[in-house]
């Protein structure tokens, strides 16, 4: 691999943020000609970086640092009694990991999603397009794990598995099934993921403090986030 010291970043220009909108928001991104191997991407995530698409990036910004990156230690995780209603609520649904490919029940239930739950955000109008430049890959450590309900996809966890944990790269879950808690349930099952496989975390990518959208992470203990370059526990 690499060295780390070797890598070249590139940041963007200035541009809103789509978290805080009276921010500007730089982002800093390997440099994209270099193959993107799991073992470089699980010492970068060590670092605060994630994926999207092809990029490994993470935020960079000159006047604000509230985007902390955010991971789970599985070993020591143990669910509030919240957190175990909603596993037992859920004890009903299978879940298999499948090809990360573009498919016609994918979308339909991905852009149902997103016209309901994040319509006031840069994602909307879902297109196909997006559903594939945004999620669908051909990388071996890429994993969509689906949930169903006697066959019936009711959410899907993209996830990248790396040496050092699993990633959370995206969840998406039928917007009719509130009762559920599927989002909240997809995280509690990757971090049993993360156990059956025998790894340390489930990053979860950023936490910000006054960011509404970002609160449920802070459900999760312990919570670690990357203070100065160094896992420290938040709560």
């Amino acid at each position: 691999m690499t060295e780390l010291s070797e890598l070249k970043f590139y940041a963007t220009q200035p541009h809103p943020c789509s978290y805080l909108p009276e921010q500007q928001a730089t982002t800093l991104f390997l440099d994209p000609s270099l193959p993107m191997s799991a073992e470089l991407y699980a010492a970068l995530s060590e670092r605060g970086f994630r994926r999207s698409g092809d990029h490994l990036y993470r935020p960079h910004c000159q006047h604000c640092q509230a985007c902390v990156a955010a991971r789970i230690p599985a070993a020591q995780f143990r669910a509030n009694r919240s957190q175990r209603r909603i596993l037992q609520r859920n004890r009903d649904l299978q879940v298999q990991a499948a090809l990360p490919i573009f498919s016609e029940e994918y979308y339909h239930l991905y852009a149902r999603y997103i016209d309901s739950r994040h319509a006031d955000g840069d994602m909307y109008p879902p297109s196909p397009e997006q559903f594939h430049s945004f999620l669908v890959r051909n990388l071996d450590f890429l994993r969509f794990y689906e949930f169903r309900l006697q066959g019936e996809l009711l959410a899907l966890a993209v996830t990248d598995v790396l040496p050092n944990g699993l990633s959370a790269v995206y969840t998406f879950f039928d917007p009719d099934q509130a009762a559920r808690s599927l989002g909240r349930f997809a995280i509690l099952w990757q971090i049993e993921e993360c156990r059956r496989l025998g790894l340390e975390a489930l990053y979860l990518g950023y936490w910000i403090k006054n960011c509404r959208k970002m609160n449920y992470k802070s459900e999760y203990r312990p919570l670690q986030l990357l203070i100065r370059q160094q896992w420290l526990q938040a709560n």
